[in-house]
């Protein structure tokens, strides 16, 4: 069996969520130092703690993320747009966007392109992922949101927000895989709370993950690196 990744490379790819509503100040600046202590790639906060998230994570290399739009999507174009780049001067390196689900599911391609291509354009260059829904949607409405996310010049296409039933799952990743092309990530949200679940994700694609579990994730995988257990999934960076 194939040695197990090591505990940098899979820090590198987790976004460290902090979106529940009901998180306090306090909450959000521990989040923001347990993802400084794992070195993960980002943090992912609400709106309204970007600037808190970037003064806590000054210096330490953590990114941090935010979301637009969320987490259903259906605020208006202009609403997503000034969003965005209201999120990028307070400090936000990365977007986590959601498209117009309804509109997605109505085939309007249109308008969804346009949508995600705005936030796109506010961001500047910054990193933009664009969250499909996959619970409500079924496979050429997967396809088309992946579709649409690469036209509009996103970075990422992701799975889910986490509040709408469902997750990643095997099959998803997949899709979203062979759908887009080679240089455009795709991340995998929603029940991601194991190192096993991770590292059969990252297996069929998946390059960066949305977990609220970051330190049960790498605990155990220094736990087994510390004792040279091997994994059954092949790992890929």
């Amino acid at each position: 069996m194939p040695d197990l990744p090591e505990a940098a490379a899979v820090a590198a790819m987790i976004d460290h969520s902090l979106l529940r509503p009901e998180l306090t100040v306090d909450e959000v600046r521990e989040g923001c130092a347990l993802a400084a202590r794992y070195r993960t790639a980002s943090v992912c906060v609400r709106p309204s703690d970007v600037g808190l998230a970037a003064a806590s994570l000054a210096g330490t290399g953590v990114l941090v993320g935010t979301v637009v739009g969320f987490p259903h999507g259906s605020q208006t174009t202009a609403t997503k747009a000034a969003e965005t780049r209201e999120l990028v001067a307070a400090g936000a390196a990365e977007i986590d966007m959601v498209l117009h689900v309804g509109r997605l599911r109505d085939g309007d391609a249109g308008y969804v392109r346009e949508d995600i291509a705005a936030v796109v354009a506010e961001a500047g260059g910054r990193t933009v992922k664009v969250i499909l829904e996959n619970a409500l949607l079924d496979r050429a409405a997967k396809v088309l949101g992946c579709r649409l996310g690469e036209d509009a010049g996103a970075h990422y296409v992701k799975t889910s927000t986490g509040f709408a039933g469902g997750g990643a799952t095997p099959e998803d990743i997949a899709l979203m895989r062979a759908t887009v092309s080679p240089h455009v990530g795709v991340k995998a949200a929603g029940g991601v709370r194991t190192l096993d679940r991770l590292l059969e994700l990252a297996a069929l694609g998946a390059t960066r993950f949305g977990a609220t579990a970051t330190a049960t994730i790498l605990d155990d995988l220094a736990a087994r690196r510390s004792v040279g257990v091997a994994m059954p999934v092949r790992f890929e960076s």
